[in-house]
């Protein structure tokens, strides 16, 4: 090769990356720029409906856990429901500690639908663009604890039942709403003390609406309405040592069992949940799609980790710090499979504990065991074709690897739950749950109203 063709040659190699990097940047930079499009996006004004109104006065009732002061919220929703006649009972499981019962009696015993809301929210963190109880709008965008956990879908619970007292008409079966205290802190003073102390509040109650679902959103499209099912249940408790070598020792011990692939197991619930998300899912379709096969060839290993954890008991450990009467402790949160026994769970660390002379210290929290809901029900279905007709999306269960709801109380003596995030919440929004900036657009927030309306007044006067 002479020595122009050998220069010709390196010239041209050297064009060709040029124009495959210039190439590569600018796809780069197309993505970019969608990206940001899509996170700056400004949805155009809503107007301040009744709903929305109503949102904003329930947020600026300061129901914050601790301490509660659910009382107050008790008072503003029971006065909502007076202005159509319904007479709420407001019940103290402490002095300030309320929630609210009421019932529309039905035509028929059993089978009652019960809407079920917490009055309680967290404390604000962070630093909030508004004033986290003030309501205020910005953006096409309502702020304030509580907007998206779980005030607003309360309001959406609120609006439906009023519905059914405004119409005049008496339901096929009994319609109860309740809203209770504490479900941010442990149900205690709320769900659990209401399952004590009155049944009768549940009397006839088959099936609950309640917050737990997931809407996964595409920038401005749903692309799955899920249908929380059932979660994952926690048990929390430290562990305490006479040294910190020990507690350590224990806690290079536990690792393997942090997220223990090897002893994975597919629940009915979680097998129908993969298999109807499995078509949204461009990467795991196939595993998703049949997970006995999956599991079956032992692939596993394939499941994306936020799947495999609804298949594992997992484990979160904390670091030692001094315990209050000598020696040290360390935090432990077992996350368990729905049907787990939490007192076998505790069993078996406290064998793994005991050789490093370990021991189970106290508890916080102790949670199953509660199977999850069939989706084999006409509510379930009700739900379902509703989602699709009204957001034109797939819908299905869904079951939630992190968190729980006072759902888990109901499911353990045989009522069916499902969770439902009525209104449209992107990943942005979700991040304000708990956090700084919780917040939902005014507009979904209405096509939530809507939603559930129609679900109720379907499930009221056109049973299946």
């Amino acid at each position: 090769m002479t020595s122009r063709a050998r220069e010709w040659l390196v010239t041209s190699i050297v064009l060709l990356v040029i124009a495959a990097a210039a190439a590569t940047a600018y796809l780069y930079n197309q993505k970019l720029r969608q990206d940001r499009d899509a996170l700056l996006y400004l949805p155009k004004s809503s107007p301040i409906t009744p709903s929305t109104a109503l949102l904003q006065r329930y947020i600026r009732v300061k129901t914050v856990n601790p301490p509660g002061n659910e009382i107050e919220g008790a008072r503003f929703l029971a006065g909502q429901l007076a202005e159509v006649g319904v007479k709420g009972e407001i019940i103290e499981a402490a002095p300030g500690r309320a929630s609210l019962y009421a019932r529309i009696k039905g035509k028929n015993p059993g089978n009652a639908l019960m809407l079920l809301n917490h009055i309680d929210v967290v404390p604000p963190t962070g630093k909030w663009d508004r004033p986290p109880f003030s309501g205020a709008v910005m953006i096409n965008m309502v702020y304030g604890r509580g907007t998206a956990d779980m005030k607003g879908i309360a309001i959406c619970e609120l609006q439906a039942f009023r519905d059914i007292a405004r119409s005049g008409r008496v339901p096929e079966h009994d319609l109860v709403f309740l809203a209770v205290a504490d479900e941010e802190r442990s149900g205690t003073l709320g769900m659990q003390w209401l399952l004590d102390h009155r049944p009768d509040v549940f009397d006839g109650v088959r099936c609950v609406i309640n917050e737990g679902g997931v809407t996964e959103m595409e920038h401005e499209s749903m692309r799955y309405f899920g249908i929380e099912t059932g979660s994952k249940l926690a048990v929390d408790l430290d562990v305490v040592a006479p040294s910190h070598e020990s507690l350590l020792a224990l806690r290079r011990a536990l690792e393997p069992y942090i997220a223990p692939r090897e002893t994975m197991r597919v629940l009915p619930a979680v097998r129908e949940f993969f298999a109807a998300v499995a078509p949204t899912r461009r990467e795991n379709r196939d595993v998703l799609r049949d997970i006995d096969a999956t599991m079956k060839i032992q692939k596993g290993w394939l499941v994306p980790a936020n799947y495999a954890e609804l298949m594992m008991d997992g484990i979160w450990m904390s670091g030692a710090e001094p315990a209050v009467n000598g020696g040290f402790k360390m935090r432990v949160l077992m996350r368990n499979l729905p049907d787990e026994q939490p007192d076998d769970r505790i069993a078996w660390l406290s064998g793994m504990a005991k050789p490093y002379g370990v021991r189970i210290g106290e508890i916080h929290e102790k949670q199953g065991p509660a199977l999850p809901s069939t989706a084999d029900t006409p509510l379930f279905r009700l739900i379902a074709a509703t989602a699709s007709r009204q957001y034109r999306v797939t819908a299905g269960p869904d079951v939630l690897p992190f968190s729980t709801t006072d759902s888990r109380f109901l499911r353990a003596h045989g009522i069916i739950c499902y969770g439902l995030q009525p209104f449209p919440l992107d990943f942005f929004q979700s991040l304000g749950i708990h956090g700084p900036n919780e917040r939902v657009r005014v507009d979904w927030f209405e096509q939530g109203v809507v939603f559930l309306r129609e679900v109720v007044r379907h499930w009221a006067f056109e049973p299946a």
